[in-house]
């Protein structure tokens, strides 16, 4: 009986390994972009166009490749997906910065490769450069900015730094925009203030002209409406008590018994 099971066991430590060494398929496909096997930024500039080939590596069957411009599915020929696929980004803009394309395994969507596109570009700025406020007012200069690298910011006044006061200025800065605040404006603070942008690639300015009139003084016009009623109820009925006495006169003059002195 020993021998039996001694047999036994051998003979089934032997059809484990046949199983454990039989040919199997590879099912881990790996997926490549432009020769590369992991996420990857992709540095370009405006007006340039980029070529992204995607292939599967270690398949053993065709594979349907997949493209997606962030979340949203890329259109492909029906020739072009099938184990290698590649789209062209054509005419790219400083919009298209910080945009994802991804090339998905049809069969298992969770085998997938990024490339992330990095749209390098001098300062790009805009803002309503003709203002007009009141004296004793307060004022918003926006300076929009759209920069890759991001750029350093500041705000000069006639062609000079701006020499911030801690209760009259007030800078914000985010992402999109630079903005100046001032507050309570005075007669001083007229003149040409300008946003200042420097990248490593580009410094670029832009004018915001601040012109600040004196300070209109407003009249309470509830006095006025009111003073105007009491002088018209005043006209009208002394227009009406003079009328009233002519009338009086009259039918006296008409008086048939009136005396006439001889």
């Amino acid at each position: 009986m020993a021998w039996k099971s001694s047999v036994i066991m051998q003979m089934g430590r032997f059809l484990l390994l046949v199983i454990l060494f039989l040919p199997r398929e590879m099912t881990s496909s790996i997926l490549t972009v432009n020769g590369k096997t992991e996420n990857y930024i992709l540095d370009t500039t405006p007006g340039s166009q980029a070529s992204l080939i995607c292939a599967v590596q270690n398949h053993t069957r065709e594979e349907e490749l997949l493209w997606y411009r962030e979340e949203g599915r890329v259109d492909l020929k029906s020739g072009n997906k099938i184990n290698s696929s590649s789209v062209c980004v054509s005419s790219i803009s400083e919009d298209d910065n910080g945009i994802s394309f991804t090339c998905r395994l049809g069969r298992d969507q969770s085998v997938s490769i990024s490339v992330v596109l990095n749209v390098t570009f001098p300062p790009l700025l805009s803002g309503n450069d003709f203002q007009t406020v009141e004296e004793g007012s307060n004022v918003k200069l926006v300076c929009n900015v759209k920069a890759n690298p991001q750029a350093q910011m500041m705000w000069y006044k006639n062609s000079s730094l701006l020499d911030l006061e801690r209760s009259h200025h007030q800078i914000q800065q985010t992402s999109e925009s630079f903005q100046l605040s001032i507050t309570k404006v005075e007669k001083s603070d007229n003149g040409t203030y300008s946003c200042i942008a420097k990248s490593s690639l580009k410094t670029e300015s832009l004018d915001f002209h601040l012109i600040v009139k004196d300070k209109t003084v407003s009249v309470p016009i509830e006095p006025i409406i009111a003073a105007c009623v009491v002088i018209f109820l005043t006209l009208c009925f002394g227009l009406i008590a003079r009328r009233k006495k002519i009338m009086k006169l009259c039918m006296k003059d008409k008086d048939p018994h009136r005396e006439t002195a001889l």
